[in-house]
């Protein structure tokens, strides 16, 4: 793992490091034992909530993997505060 995630930094360099937390970046933190703050477990929970919630509209094999693949980089590439946002709180 990083410099980055296990300082908790959120600053970049110029060699190319996103500068923000994802979902799989927490995941990473948890499964180390490294703990997680109140907002960031609560990023997790309604990230999981809310995948579960698209997988299961999903009405065909195709939808239903097309969406996974579609979560998976939600989950890899935006910041874990989106999912802070009410719109997840369902």
């Amino acid at each position: 793992m990083s410099d980055q995630i296990k300082n908790n930094s959120t600053n970049t360099s110029n060699s190319g490091i996103k500068a923000f937390f994802s979902i799989n970046d927490l995941r990473e933190k948890d499964y180390q034992n490294i703990d997680l703050l109140p907002n960031e477990r609560l990023a997790l929970k309604n990230y999981d909530r809310f995948r579960i919630t698209e997988l299961n509209k999903q009405v065909s094999k195709d939808k239903f993997h097309n969406k996974y693949m579609q979560l998976q980089v939600m989950a890899n590439l935006s910041p874990f505060e989106e999912f802070l946002k009410e719109v997840y709180f369902s």
